[in-house]
């Protein structure tokens, strides 16, 4: 892993409340590229929140997210609706517990989904989709649908199509929630190796203390504020286990 001193993502004073209950309660928070951030804590601590306002789903009520990629620093906070949808859409990945493909398409078509939607040709982003599963290991499931998949092999679909448009910057929330201890290993190792050896930054939200030791960085939030941040061993994080 090789990290540069300037964030891909930079995070600062993020407060979000609903109703009397503070989810977040002014988090700070870098994110730099080829690193794995994995995020912590009980339920209702804020992790899921903190995600979603990283990633332009939720705006926050106070603070900022500032995006340095493509040469350019935009601040994510002040964008409008339609500009946070565009770079959702175009700039990152997400990867969810349950996938949320479509299960009308076939694999690969969910895979090609972003780079449609993007403007590209249908031959062309199948291709390239088609590409990105056979490096994870889906070569000759293109045409199936999602039901005909295993849990595994939908989630690694999921992670494909997170990485087809070149996303600098994944999100995953409980990717592997849904999984057994094995194939969770396995699709964790996916994940890692598809984002890290490109140089690109995954943050994770996870209850699986597993999954965290395998990220460079943990980050634990109690009532919306982050009480323990730590930087894993090289020797025992990364996708190699």
């Amino acid at each position: 892993m090789s990290t540069s001193d300037t964030p891909l993502l930079a995070a600062r004073g993020l407060v979000k409340t609903y109703g009397t209950a503070t989810a977040l309660g002014g988090v700070d928070l870098d994110v730099h590229p080829g690193e794995s951030v994995a995020i912590m804590g009980a339920s209702g601590s804020g992790k899921t929140t903190l995600l979603h306002v990283l990633a332009g789903i939720v705006a926050p009520d106070a603070g900022s997210v500032t995006l340095l990629t493509r040469g350019a620093s935009r601040v994510v906070t002040e964008m409008s609706e339609t500009d946070r949808s565009r770079l959702r859409r175009e700039e990152f990945g997400f990867v969810f517990q349950q996938g949320l493909l479509l299960p009308e398409l076939t694999a690969v078509e969910n895979v090609a989904l972003p780079l449609m939607l993007g403007g590209h040709a249908r031959g062309a982003a199948e291709t390239h989709a088609a590409q990105w599963m056979a490096a994870l290991g889906l070569a000759g499931l293109e045409e199936r649908r999602i039901g005909q998949l295993s849990g595994g092999q939908a989630q690694r679909v999921a992670i494909a199509r997170a990485q087809v448009a070149g996303a600098e910057l994944v999100f995953a929330d409980e990717p592997t929630g849904a999984l057994d201890s094995g194939t969770s290993a396995a699709v964790m190792t996916a994940l890692l190796d598809a984002t890290l050896t490109q140089g690109h930054a995954l943050v994770v939200v996870t209850h699986d203390p597993g999954v965290a030791a395998r990220c460079s960085r943990t980050i634990h939030l109690r009532d919306g504020h982050v009480v323990d941040a730590r930087t894993a061993d090289p020797a025992t994080a990364g996708g190699a286990r």
